[in-house]
């Protein structure tokens, strides 16, 4: 296949926030088979598939991007079966970059902060997220995020369940935060839109029957973190089990 370029792409769809356009090779015509982008299919596919292809995805986008030693700039080349790569010039060895990025449940009573950003789908909100700093502890970057993103203080903040994100390298910490005020004043380089979302109205959302808002993405952190929260599931004494 190599070489092969597909003259049936939808250019529309490609690079698209969600793109499900489908690339089938000739040689596979009548199987079924063909490729598609991993954000799109994700809910699809077994735990143990998604793995392995998180895995798949975040090396080679890694190999990708880092081609050269950021400690002298000369070239490197992958060793270790591809789990490291090592410099030619000065043989220093760098490892695949995984970006650790707080997503945050943030309630107060019996309502759950979201919010939409600038180029997403029309109506699509999710819960509110951000990378964490050098120096910063997890619990440190949920407040700040929020406060940055949203104006809102949260005070009380715990861990909940993790995923990786391969999109480009990110790890996505799913925490809990109480919030302690509900003013809401929207940085508009961060987000076009945030509000308040009871119980009652993010059952619509569930149910595709908000005429406003349609909910975060089936596979992804935040609808799992909204189903368990809906559901009142949210054990205080103990961290959720992973995401499906």
């Amino acid at each position: 296949m190599s070489g092969w370029v597909p003259d049936d792409v939808d250019e529309a769809q490609v690079g698209a926030f969600i793109d499900r356009s489908v690339q089938r090779h000739p040689s596979e015509t009548g199987s079924g088979a063909g490729f598609a982008e991993l954000r799109g299919i994700m809910a699809a596919l077994s735990p143990r598939d998604a793995e392995l292809a998180a895995t798949a995805r975040g090396l080679l986008q890694w190999h990708a991007t880092h081609r050269h030693c950021a400690r002298c700039g000369g070239a490197s080349a992958p060793v270790q079966a591809g789990w490291q790569r090592r410099c030619e010039t000065c043989g220093a060895g760098h490892f695949p970059r995984t970006d650790p990025v707080v997503i945050m449940l943030i309630t107060r009573g019996d309502r759950v902060l979201v919010g939409r950003s600038p180029g997403w789908p029309e109506r699509m909100y999710s819960l509110l997220a951000g990378f964490v700093e050098p120096g910063e502890t997890v619990e440190d970057a949920v407040r700040r995020e929020v406060l940055e993103e949203s104006g809102v203080r949260v005070g009380a903040v715990r861990y909940l369940a993790s995923q990786p994100w391969p999109f480009p390298a990110s790890l996505m910490l799913g925490c809990h935060g109480i919030a302690e005020t509900t003013a809401i004043t929207v940085d508009p380089a961060e987000l076009e839109d945030a509000r308040w979302v009871g119980r009652s109205e993010m059952l619509e959302v569930f149910m595709g029957r908000h005429p406003e808002i349609s909910g975060a993405r089936q596979g992804a952190i935040a609808h799992f973190l909204l189903r368990e929260w809906l559901a009142d599931r949210l054990d205080p004494e103990a961290a959720l089990p992973p995401p499906k």
